[in-house]
């Protein structure tokens, strides 16, 4: 069996839009040209839809015949990145680049709504589109949830597509279990004693403290954590001195923790503490550890995740089964409401340049991909709203 792919002018379509998206990239809560758009489209075909989470839009498209709700969600948000990607629909505003594909997304949830819109008279159930803002930051998935995206009508199950190019083009990846990493960051200052280069004795001196820091951070990691588990302690800013032979009072850093498992994220603080206090104490020094907890990790339904795969194999995707990473998603906080599943889309290809990973300036997306990413959109509504997929019991 093959995949049914959407008709070529639906394609077509989605592809125009995601050019136009591309052109003018919008950051998080600022998405009102996207959300313009949307709107815009959803209007066209008639889909009932209403405006969240400030610049988000919810649309619904209501099959003729009884099923079960599910949700169909597409974040919108820039990036705060140059383009350098070569591509003819490059970004129109300097600083700001769809470097992740959420205008891709954008452009196959449309797709997926003209098709299900079309189609209602043989369409079991309601699918509920969730167009997001802010998924890089600060989160919209949260925002929606609070003004009930999820719960008029009461949507049973959820999906989101998300380009990814460790996978080829047309392929799909559906994973069970942990397959995003919670984000948390966290500030660190070291305060001590300044005074002159010449002079270390009289002074207590920030800059090796932080250093031996740092190193000893890492032990999180390598010594207290459990190999098979997955844990990233990264500093990644560092402030600190005043020139060549002044000793530094203060040392500022920055970093993220990245965890899959809850228990080790919980046991996380407490370790970072013990290890800041502890060096600062040793080195004569005070530290100040604030964390700053951000997106949980996402966590498809296992039994979700596996129905769909099935299901998505039997109507003649490719689907492979793609390693989690330690990246952070807010389609987490829809996954934690209701049985979710996110899935992954392959834009792998050389001869387009559809090469580099998320978040790079030299980000480009092979658009041979959009035709199977709306397919499979269409593919959960349809399975899950007609039964074929069945939705997971929730306590």
């Amino acid at each position: 069996m093959s995949v049914t792919l959407p008709a070529p002018d639906v394609a077509a379509r989605a592809t125009e839009i995601r050019r136009e998206i591309h052109r003018h990239p919008e950051l998080g809560f600022e998405e009102t040209n996207t959300q313009a758009i949307v709107e815009r489209e959803l209007g066209a075909l008639g889909v009932e839809h209403r405006r969240v989470a400030r610049t988000g839009v919810v649309g619904i498209v209501r099959g003729a015949l009884p099923g079960h709700v599910t949700g169909l969600r597409a974040d919108m948000d820039a990036l705060p990145i140059t383009e350098d990607s070569g591509e003819e629909c490059a970004s129109e505003i300097s600083g700001k680049m769809h470097a992740c594909g959420h205008d891709s997304h954008t452009a196959m949830l449309l797709g997926a709504a003209r098709v299900l819109q079309e189609s209602r008279k043989s369409f079991h159930g309601t699918a509920v589109l969730l167009f997001q803002p802010a998924e890089e930051g600060p989160g919209g998935a949260q925002p929606m949830i609070d003004e009930g995206a999820l719960d008029d009508p009461h949507v049973e199950a959820v999906t989101m597509l998300h380009v990814d190019p460790r996978l080829a083009t047309g392929t799909i990846g559906i994973t069970p279990g942990p397959v995003n990493a919670a984000a948390d960051e966290f500030h660190l200052t070291i305060r001590g004693k300044g005074g002159h280069g010449a002079y270390p004795h009289k002074a207590v001196d920030v800059i090796p403290c932080a250093a031996a820091t740092i190193l000893a951070l890492q032990n999180v990691a390598a010594r207290e954590t459990d190999p098979l588990a997955s844990i990233v302690v990264t500093i990644g800013t560092i402030e600190g001195g005043y020139r060549n032979n002044v000793i530094a009072d203060r040392v500022f850093m920055t970093g993220t923790l990245r965890t899959h498992d809850p228990a080790v994220r919980e046991a996380a603080e407490a370790k970072l503490r013990r290890i800041v206090d502890g060096v600062a104490a040793a080195y004569g020094a005070q530290a100040q550890l604030d964390m700053i907890f951000g997106y949980p990790p996402v966590i498809n339904d296992g039994e979700l995740a596996e129905s769909f795969a099935e299901y998505t194999r039997a109507n003649g995707f490719t689907v492979e089964r793609p390693a989690a990473t330690m990246g952070g998603e807010d389609f987490a906080y829809f996954a934690q409401r209701v049985p979710g599943v996110m899935v992954r889309l392959g834009i792998y290809n050389e001869a387009v340049g559809s090469i580099h990973s998320g978040h790079s300036p030299q980000f480009r997306l092979d658009e041979g991909a959009i035709p199977t990413g709306i397919a499979s959109l269409v593919a959960f509504a349809r399975g899950v709203g007609d039964g074929s997929v069945p939705v997971p019991a929730r306590p």
